[in-house]
């Protein structure tokens, strides 16, 4: 399939047509993060909006990458490409413009510790951890340290733990990597240890729930126990020397870093386009660690900086619908422009009818023009025959469907892009099939291959 031909295809009927991919991208969950709860490493921090190591292993395997080579991840997230890229010996590039996930990653891809002086650090710190919880714990006075969603979210006695726990780690834990390892250990201990909901994609407190104790201590000290063990798990296998490259920064722009670096495969699964607010994804670990305090502060410090896949980030004001699409959009692919603009147009008069009137028509604009943007830059610093892998979903705002993959396709294929090719994983949405509130239309995920 050449790009003239797949540009003449009607919406929605693009193939597969590389050899291997069917084979090699064999599971329907390899776009969600259910494999990584089970996996050393990758397990540190439960982030659903990320897909399965076993993508990143198939693709390298898929498309030769082997050390030596480069690869890249402009949506990095917490870091599951450049964790199975160093496991694998293979130099990875990674971008991230959450500064609250980029963390996660840096502290997941650390490594280099002295396991015999790590162990001995731990064990120290947990049993003197263990005497400043009980010490204290009559004593602490948490009243104004956090915002109210944290006490929502916990039996009080579970909160002042945590607390504890981590002033301890922050005033007594003199070295940097063994002190970042065990903030990530109390940061992924706090969903486990909440009594409230706190799955995918918002945090749920219900009022009048009773708090269940859930002896938070024990839950961290096995946490951290954990990854200890999952550090000499993953060292044992002594994975070849190469060189990881953990950037926080802007996908949609220049990245002057890669201008001499030949990149093989670039390979992530972007935000989708269903109004999932990335941003306050993180509220709770934030919250807890001061780093946030309301709403304006995680706009200021992480919404503003994501490309736009919520509404929560669009400013209605600011924009004028009938001109939000970019006309470079046009000029890379007429077809997809008029498709785009039209389902914009058609979103702006049906939100105008819906009760929370919702900015889905902006969001739609808005966020084909931040993945345009990352589509030239990634594009650019490929090799010519190199590929670029996206996991995709499609999305259905107000009812309208925005096929997603089919667009990224076409545009690729506007921008310079040999081909494009699609592999469906599975269908999405049948839990919802029941909420009178949600459109019928039938969703899909699936990989788009874009070939240079």
């Amino acid at each position: 399939m050449n790009g003239m031909y797949q540009m003449s295809l009607p919406l929605g009927q693009a193939e597969n047509t590389l050899q291997g991919v069917a084979h090699n991208y064999d599971s329907a969950e390899l776009g969600t993060f259910k494999d990584n709860l089970r996996a050393p490493i990758h397990r540190w921090f439960k982030y659903p909006a990320g897909y399965s190591y076993k993508f990143v292993n198939a693709s390298f395997d898929l498309f030769g990458a082997a050390p030596g080579d480069w690869v890249y991840d402009p949506f990095l997230g917490t870091g599951t490409t450049l964790v199975a890229a160093k496991q694998a010996g293979v130099n990875a590039y990674g971008v991230e413009a959450h500064s609250f996930v980029h963390w996660v990653a840096d502290v997941k891809l650390y490594w280099e510790f002295d396991f015999n002086r790590l162990n001995q650090q731990l064990d120290t710190a947990l049993t003197a951890c263990r005497a400043a919880v009980n010490r204290q714990i009559d004593l602490v006075d948490l009243d104004g340290i956090f915002p109210e969603l944290v006490y929502k979210c916990y039996h009080p006695t579970d909160l002042a733990v945590l607390y504890l726990i981590r002033e301890f780690i922050q005033n007594e834990v003199e070295d940097e990597h063994a002190r970042d390892l065990l903030k990530l250990a109390l940061t992924d201990t706090l969903r486990g240890a909440a009594s409230a909901g706190t799955g995918w994609p918002y945090i749920a407190p219900r009022k009048n729930q009773e708090k269940v104790l859930k002896d938070a201590l024990t839950v961290f000290q096995k946490t951290v126990r954990q990854m200890y063990d999952d550090l000499q798990a993953v060292r044992a296998r002594n994975p070849l020397p190469c060189e990881i490259h953990n950037v926080l920064g802007d996908s949609r722009n220049r990245q002057g870093f890669l201008d001499n670096k030949p990149v093989s495969l670039a390979l992530t699964s972007p935000p989708y386009l269903n109004n999932y607010d990335y941003a306050d994804r993180t509220r709770l670990e934030t919250y807890f660690w001061g780093i946030t305090r309301t709403w304006k502060d995680i706009t200021e410090q992480f919404r503003d900086k994501l490309m736009v896949a919520a509404t929560t980030q669009i400013v209605r004001n600011h924009y004028d619908v009938e001109t939000a699409l970019s006309r470079k959009i046009e000029v890379a692919s007429p077809q997809v422009y008029r498709a785009l603009q039209d389902s914009v147009l058609q979103l702006a008069e049906r939100r105008l009818l819906k009760g929370g009137k919702k900015d889905y028509d902006l969001m739609v604009a808005l966020y084909f023009n931040d993945i345009f943007q990352v589509l030239k830059e990634t594009h650019r610093v490929l090799k010519p025959g190199g590929h670029f892998c996206l996991v995709l979903g499609d999305s259905a705002p107000y009812g309208v469907h925005i096929q997603t993959e089919e667009m990224i396709g076409r545009l690729g294929l506007g921008i310079g892009f040999s081909q494009y090719d699609y592999h469906e994983l599975r269908r999405r949405g049948d839990k919802w099939k029941e909420n009178p509130q949600r459109h019928r239309v039938p969703l899909r995920e699936g990989i788009v291959i874009l070939t240079k």
